[in-house]
C-alpha cells in the first residue's frame, strides 16, 4: 500500500475585504494630480473629492469596514481652510495618513506656514504637487507613507506570520509585538475562528499531536505549538550554538538596538567578523516607538521598527551574523590574548572584543493586580503593534519622556480617548519640544499631570484589564478610571547583572566607562578611553552606558563611535 503524501503547507489567504481609500481633495488644480496617483488606483478605491464640505461628507459616510489609508488635499482650495478641515478629519479617519500638496504658484507664499502645520502634528508631510510623470520623490513620500499605514491597521493585507490562540493570552500577543518590530506583520486569530480552525487542522494532519497555544503558523513553513518567546526570536535566525565552535569572531556585540546596530554595520563593514546577540527583537526598545521625528535625515519622521529594519539590512549585506533569542547570562573575560567569552543558553560565542550595547529596560510598574494583565490590555513599551486593539476605546499612558509622547500620539489615531499620565506638574521638562506640540494639537489626547497608577482590574470579561485607579501624588484623593488599555513607559533600568565584577558598574547598575571609571581600576596614568570599560577589549554603547544621552541619535553615534577603539584593541593585541 503506498504511503500517504505528507500533507502541504496552506498558504495564508487575508480575508477579503474593501480596498482601502485614497481620498483626494483637489479643485485648483486635480489635473496635475490624476496622472500621478493613476498608479494607486490597481490597489486602493482612489476617490476624488472638488471641496473641504464634499470630503467631509465622504468620510462621514464611511461604513465600519471601509478604511481610508491616505488623505491629500490641495493647498490653497478656494475657501477651504486648509488646517482646519484637516484637524476635522482626524476623527473621522484617525489611522489615516494625511498630505498636503501645494501647486508650484503657492508654494512659496505658503510653505512656512504649511511647515509648522506639519511640525505641529496636523498632517504627516507637505509636499510641491508632482511637476509631471513619474515625479518619484513625490510617490516615495507617499508610498513610504502607504507602508507606515499598512503595518499598523488592524487587519494587515499583507501577512507573514498567524497566531493562533484563545482572546487574551499573553504569550501570543508578546510574539505579535516581537513579529512587528522585525517588521513581518503578524495576525492574531483565535481556533474558533474560520482560520484558527483551518490552521488547527493542518496541524492535526501533520500528525503533530494536540495542539497547545499559541500555535504558531508561518508563511514558509508549517504550523508548530510555541513554549516561549526566546523559542520564537531563535527561529529567525538561529541559536548561537550555529557558530562553528572554533571559530573566534573579531567582535561581537551584545543587544540589537540603535547603538549595537551602529556598531554591527561600521564594524562589520571595515572588514571585522561580527556577530550580533539579542534577546529579543532586532531594534531594542527603540524598535517599539511608533514615530521619531527628530533622527537625522527623516524629515517626516521614521518608526523604531523602519528604522530597525533598514539598520539590520545593512548590516547583513556587509556580513554581520545575527543571532536572536539569544539571552547572554554570563561573560567570561579573557586574559591577555586570550579570547572573551560569552555564554547563552543556546551555546558560547567566543570574541577579541565585545560591545555591550543591551539598552535599557522599562522600569515595572509595581502594582500587583496591573502586572497580572500584561499583555492582556497591560503593554510596557509595545504601543505600535498593540494599538490595533485599542480602536474606539479609552486608554492611559503612563510616561513623561519622548517614548511616551511618541505612543499617545500614535494610539490617538485609534482609541477614543487618550490620556497621558505623569507624576511631574507638567511635560515640559521631560519631552521634547516638538511632542509637547504635537500633543497640544491631538484632540483625543489629555495630560493628566501629578499622578500614578495605584490599582487596577479586568474588566466584565475578566480576561483583560477594564480599569485602573488613579492618585493624586499632590493630596492622595484617588479616581477611578474604565479604560481598554494601559501603556506603561516609566523611565530606564539596565540589565548588565551579565556582566560580573570585572566589568565596573555605577550605583544605577550602568557600565563605567572611560573618564568615569574608578582611579584604582585604570591600567596606567590614564583613564580608559571613552566608551571603554574596566576589562580590555569590552566597550560599551548606547544607553546601558552610565551617563548616556538616552537618545536614539546619541546611542547610534556611540556605537560607530566604538569601532575606531574595536580596531586599536585588535591591533594592540596582535603584536608580537
Amino acid at each position: 500500500m503506498p504511503a500517504a503524501e505528507p500533507a502541504q503547507p496552506v498558504p495564508f489567504v487575508p480575508p477579503t475585504t474593501p480596498e482601502p481609500l485614497l481620498v483626494v481633495c483637489s479643485a485648483g488644480h486635480p489635473d496635475d494630480l490624476r496622472l500621478p496617483l493613476r498608479r494607486y488606483e490597481g490597489e486602493y478605491d482612489v476617490r476624488w473629492c472638488g471641496s473641504a464640505e464634499a470630503t467631509t461628507d465622504l468620510l462621514a459616510s464611511l461604513g465600519p469596514t471601509e478604511q481610508v489609508a491616505l488623505i491629500v488635499m490641495e493647498a490653497d482650495e478656494p475657501g477651504m481652510g486648509t488646517l482646519s478641515s484637516m484637524y476635522r478629519w482626524r476623527d473621522l479617519a484617525r489611522s489615516a495618513k494625511r498630505v498636503v500638496v501645494a501647486h508650484m504658484s503657492v508654494f512659496r507664499d505658503r510653505a512656512d506656514q504649511l511647515r509648522h502645520g506639519m511640525a505641529a502634528g496636523k498632517y504627516d508631510a507637505f509636499l510641491l504637487m508632482p511637476r509631471g510623470p513619474r515625479d518619484e520623490e513625490f510617490h516615495a513620500v507617499l508610498t513610504e507613507l502607504l507602508s507606515d499605514w499598512g503595518s499598523t491597521i488592524a487587519v494587515p493585507t499583507a501577512v507573514t506570520n498567524v497566531v493562533v490562540a484563545p482572546a487574551g493570552d499573553a504569550l501570543a500577543v508578546q510574539i505579535r509585538d516581537f513579529f512587528y518590530r522585525m517588521g513581518m506583520p503578524t495576525k492574531l486569530v483565535t481556533p474558533e475562528s474560520e482560520k484558527g480552525a483551518a490552521v488547527l487542522r493542518e496541524h492535526a494532519e501533520l500528525g503533530l499531536g494536540p495542539a497547545t497555544y499559541p500555535v504558531l503558523r508561518n508563511m514558509v513553513g508549517g504550523p508548530r505549538c510555541v513554549t516561549s518567546l526566546q523559542e520564537v526570536a531563535a527561529s529567525v535566525y538561529g541559536a548561537p550554538s550555529d557558530i562553528d565552535v572554533d571559530e573566534v569572531v573579531d567582535v561581537a556585540v551584545v543587544g540589537g538596538g540603535p547603538a549595537g546596530l551602529a556598531a554591527a554595520v561600521y564594524s562589520s563593514s571595515e572588514g571585522l567578523s561580527t556577530v550580533m546577540l539579542e534577546a529579543g527583537a532586532i531594534g531594542g526598545q527603540a524598535g517599539t516607538s511608533s514615530m521619531i521625528r527628530n533622527y537625522l535625515g527623516f524629515p517626516r519622521g521614521v518608526s523604531g521598527m523602519r528604522l530597525a529594519q533598514r539598520a539590520r539590512g545593512q548590516a547583513l549585506r556587509f556580513g554581520t551574523r545575527f543571532f536572536t533569542g539569544a539571552n547572554v547570562h554570563r561573560l567570561e573575560a579573557g586574559a591577555g590574548e586570550a579570547p572573551h567569552r560569552l555564554h547563552t543558553a543556546g551555546g558560547t560565542v567566543r570574541a577579541r572584543a565585545v560591545v555591550v550595547a543591551t539598552g535599557v529596560a522599562y522600569r515595572r510598574l509595581g502594582v500587583e493586580p496591573v502586572e497580572d494583565l500584561v499583555g492582556r490590555g497591560v503593554h510596557y513599551g509595545a504601543a505600535a503593534s498593540a494599538a490595533q486593539e485599542c480602536a474606539d476605546v479609552d486608554v492611559v499612558v503612563v510616561g513623561g519622556g519622548n517614548s511616551a509622547g511618541q505612543a499617545a500620539i500614535h494610539l490617538a489615531r485609534f482609541a477614543r480617548t487618550v490620556t497621558l499620565v505623569v507624576r511631574r506638574d507638567g511635560i515640559a521638562e521631560t519631552m521634547s519640544d516638538y511632542l509637547v506640540r504635537e500633543l497640544r494639537y491631538t484632540p483625543n489626547v489629555e495630560v493628566r499631570p501629578c499622578a500614578r497608577v495605584v490599582d487596577g482590574g479586568p474588566g466584565a470579561t475578566g480576561d483583560r484589564l477594564g480599569w485602573i485607579e488613579l492618585e493624586d501624588v499632590v493630596t492622595g484623593g484617588r479616581e477611578r478610571h474604565e479604560v481598554g488599555g494601559l501603556f506603561l513607559l516609566l523611565g530606564a533600568e539596565p540589565h548588565c547583572d551579565w556582566l560580573g565584577d570585572e566589568v565596573a558598574l555605577d550605583e544605577r547598575g550602568f557600565v563605567l566607562t572611560g573618564r568615569d571609571v574608578p582611579r584604582e581600576h585604570w591600567a596606567g596614568e590614564r583613564p580608559p578611553a571613552a566608551l571603554a570599560t574596566t576589562v580590555p577589549g569590552v566597550f560599551a554603547a548606547g544607553d546601558a552606558r552610565s551617563g548616556s544621552m538616552k537618545r536614539v541619535a546619541s546611542a547610534s553615534g556611540e556605537g560607530a563611535s566604538v569601532v575606531p577603539l574595536v580596531h586599536a584593541h585588535l591591533a594592540a593585541t596582535a603584536e608580537p
